[in-house]
């Protein structure tokens, strides 16, 4: 299994108490997310974000839906929180969410995203041809779409 690394690290201009409580709802998932995803909670909200809560989704990938199930294996607030799959497209899916207070007063918010593909070279064929892109996109889109209500977007990193 050859496990990938996704990292982002963006600033955003306010302070960690305002910054956290927006990420740790799952229920903002789909603000973050590509609209051609369809992207659905089917957890009854609002759904309690703890270490042990499970989360059920759908998304639709290339018109096909597809159930997503993760747990929320670590939870510090306003720290961090790491979610990782129990069920769906991935042979492995662990995503850590870490929260720091910047020296200017404001927050810089990393993603990391430690994840394999299933399929042996089927998968890492579809990763090559289009699952790697479409990560990216979804992670662009989402620091873009965070700069817009929450920060600066002159300062999101790769």
């Amino acid at each position: 299994m050859k496990i990938r690394v996704l990292k982002r690290r963006q600033h955003l201009p306010y302070a960690l108490d305002d910054v956290f409580p927006f990420f740790e709802k799952p229920e903002n998932l789909s603000r973050l997310t590509p609209g051609s995803l369809h992207f659905e909670i089917l957890t009854p909200s609002p759904v309690p974000m703890k270490a042990g809560s499970v989360i059920d989704y759908v998304i639709q990938i290339s018109g096909i839906p597809m159930h997503w199930t993760t747990l929320i294996a670590d939870y510090d607030p306003p720290y961090r929180f790491v979610d990782v799959q129990l069920k769906g497209p991935y042979e492995f899916w662990h995503h850590t969410h870490l929260f720091e207070t910047a020296p200017d007063g404001g927050v810089w918010m990393t993603d990391e995203v430690r994840y394999a593909m299933p399929l042996g070279w089927i998968g890492e064929a579809v990763h090559a041809l289009w699952v790697g892109r479409q990560l990216e996109h979804i992670f662009d889109f989402r620091a873009h779409v965070v700069a817009g209500f929450l920060g600066d977007e002159k300062r999101v990193t790769g």
